[in-house]
């Protein structure tokens, strides 16, 4: 091993060298000009360069894509903004097409530079994020030419070939482990979800005389249990905040609890606390744009949520109606009845809460329907935490995978 000038690198093989990126990639894009309807549309994803739908839903659409730039495939597609943030940063198009001209696009230079190989050092350096060291900005930005100028090991090209088959090969096998535990993860939640759904409609007697709701979405309920609007359910609190409070969040898997119990990075920060208000544990919380994604639960902490949270009381089982708010959003009935126009969320403020139907059974039955719930969904929740437990270590050992064998630390065979 020899000592290098690359701050995040420090050590590479005695036979690798640091070549600045200008000798290893070119500028080489254009413009699709106004045959951009002849060309694929392509996006930037955590899983690298995919083929994008026109028509698909979700985030600003051009009138049109004469900037965009093209992309063949073998190019490398950088995002080098906001790399302190940013979710995806680097890609090898396998498709020609056109791209955002936000992005910058390059062409591997072949002489030097295996692309599976290089692929695979971006893929570890912008995992941990080394390039925001090269940014002057707050935003963590840098541009072509600064990019241009950083050095990256490289080893012989038949090295570099050796590697990238070897990872190719041995990540595949990991990501196909990592899907199928998604799969699996994927069922038992929703099982879960189907738990929910089943008894907050149906109760748990399978044979009791049912009657109709008259309300599509709710179909047949009990013939003992009551319809109400949401008003004669719910109370809707506005306490006073204290000095000594900290942030509450309402999270989409239902959890409402301190931010600081979940993380501290990745939220948007308010400099005045404007609305802010008090929230105690046991209070019923309801976040007001996530609510349609599970964002619905019982507080376990005293704090302050901010007025995007409604925070409710009532006289009967907070958990049963918990879980019936909950199984609204399961079926995107939330989604169904908004009138926004963004996509994927819905404005679930006291104003509808307030009108919406509640199916209402008696207190004994609510007991009854939420102790099944959670005896059903602690053992399922047993087995997520096991599940995810496990792809975490499977992502763990494939970033620690790459790390060895793109700095060196490892060798395959090879023949020079």
């Amino acid at each position: 091993m020899k000592k290098t000038n690359i701050p995040f690198c420090t050590e590479i093989p005695d036979t690798w060298r640091e070549v600045p990126n200008k000798y290893l990639f070119s500028y080489c894009s254009s413009k699709v000009g106004s045959n951009w309807q002849k060309y694929q549309l392509l996006s930037l994803t955590t899983n690298g360069v995919k083929e994008k739908d026109f028509n698909a839903s979700g985030g600003k659409v051009p009138d049109n894509y004469e900037n965009y730039q093209t992309v063949k495939p073998g190019d490398m597609v950088f995002c080098l903004f906001d790399l302190d943030v940013s979710a995806v940063f680097s890609g090898l198009s396998k498709t020609s097409g056109m791209i955002t001209s936000a992005y910058d696009v390059v062409e591997p230079n072949n002489k030097f530079v295996n692309k599976r190989f290089i692929d695979f050092w971006f893929q570890y350096v912008f995992s941990n994020r080394y390039y925001k060291m090269y940014s002057k900005n707050i935003r963590f930005t840098i541009g072509s030419d600064m990019f241009m100028s950083i050095r990256t090991p490289v080893p012989l090209l038949s090295e570099q070939i050796a590697i990238g088959i070897y990872l190719d090969k041995k990540i595949k096998q990991i990501e196909a482990i990592i899907e199928s535990e998604n799969n699996q993860l994927s069922k038992l939640f929703s099982y879960k979800k189907a738990i929910i759904n089943d008894v907050v409609i149906n109760g748990l007697d399978k044979n009791c005389i049912k009657k109709n709701s008259n309300i599509e979405w709710i179909g047949e309920i009990p013939a003992h249990w009551v319809l109400m609007n949401g008003k004669y359910v719910f109370k809707l609190l506005d306490r006073n905040v204290e000095a000594n409070d900290k942030v509450v969040t309402c999270f989409r898997d239902g959890q409402v609890t301190l931010r600081s119990n979940r993380r501290e990075e990745g939220f948007t920060f308010s400099e005045k606390e404007i609305g802010y208000q008090g929230i105690e544990p046991g209070d019923l919380v309801v976040h007001g744009m996530d609510g349609f994604a599970g964002a619905i639960g019982i507080s376990d902490s005293r704090g302050k949520g901010s007025p995007v949270l409604i925070v409710l009381d009532t006289i009967y089982d907070k958990r049963y109606l918990m879980y019936y708010l909950r199984s609204l959003a399961y079926r995107d009935i939330f989604v169904a009845l908004s009138t926004g126009i963004r996509v994927r969320t819905c404005d679930l403020r006291w104003n509808k809460l307030s009108s919406l139907p509640i199916v209402v059974p008696p207190m004994d039955e609510q007991k009854n329907i939420v102790e099944y719930i959670n005896n059903k969904c602690d053992l399922v929740d047993k087995l997520i935490l096991v599940k995810k437990e496990k792809i975490h270590k499977l992502e763990e050992y494939k970033t620690a995978l790459i790390y060895e064998y793109v700095t060196g630390k490892e060798e395959v065979a090879y023949e020079i």
